[in-house]
């Protein structure tokens, strides 16, 4: 496989569990204070989505040997 694909692998995964975990976390934090719950909510939120782009995104590149 090329590299680049290979770290492409690698960013799509940290960007989804990195930002679904701090989506996460920020549910919880955003009880003791709102502005800093809510920032880490939206932030992890566009970590994920953009995880699940770049899941498109390589679906369509052509990898081949």
């Amino acid at each position: 496989m090329n590299k680049a694909v290979v770290r492409l692998h690698g960013l799509i995964w940290i960007l989804i569990y990195g930002g679904l975990l701090t989506l996460v976390l920020g549910l919880f934090v955003e009880n003791t204070d709102d502005a800093t719950g809510g920032l880490m909510v939206v932030t992890g939120g566009i970590a994920a989505a953009l995880g699940f782009v770049l899941i498109y995104v390589r679906s369509k590149i052509k990898g081949g040997p």
